[in-house]
């Protein structure tokens, strides 16, 4: 299984907002620290945050902050948020693709069970098991 870019970085900027759940990450702070556009990121903190998963607020001491609780955010859930509408292989797409094997093959079924004992497997853990440690200010 591989996963998205945008998924990727999307569980990064997750783990980051975990590690200080008091604190707003501005998307020019997150983008410089993964070494991305903010055009990405944006676009990234917007998904997150139509699913209730991340707040946003403007202005001096917002940015981006967790909506809930990272116990409460299941791995397999959010990578489902993210890579919605990238199936793993072409047939499981919404229209089937274009697979001159569909109704015969006997690899799609495995292919369908190992993606959800896969995703069963992530959503035994939490956004507070892969948060990232505070980081001290310098002294």
């Amino acid at each position: 299984m591989r996963l998205t870019t945008f998924t990727d970085y999307g569980l990064r900027m997750l783990m980051r907002l975990a590690s200080n759940p008091d604190r707003g990450f501005s998307t020019a702070e997150l983008a410089e620290e993964f070494n991305l556009s903010r055009n990405h990121l944006a676009k990234i903190v917007q998904r997150l945050a139509r699913a209730g998963l991340v707040e946003t607020r403007r202005g001096g001491g917002g940015g981006a902050t967790l909506a809930r609780r990272a116990d409460h955010i299941r791995l397999g859930d959010v990578i489902a948020l993210l890579d919605e509408g990238q199936p793993l292989v072409e047939c499981f797409a919404p229209d089937g693709g274009d697979c001159t094997i569909d109704g015969r093959c006997r690899l799609k079924a495995r292919l369908r069970s190992a993606e959800n004992a896969f995703m069963a497997d992530l959503n035994r853990s939490t956004l507070a098991d892969i948060a990232l440690p505070k980081l001290e200010p310098a002294a």
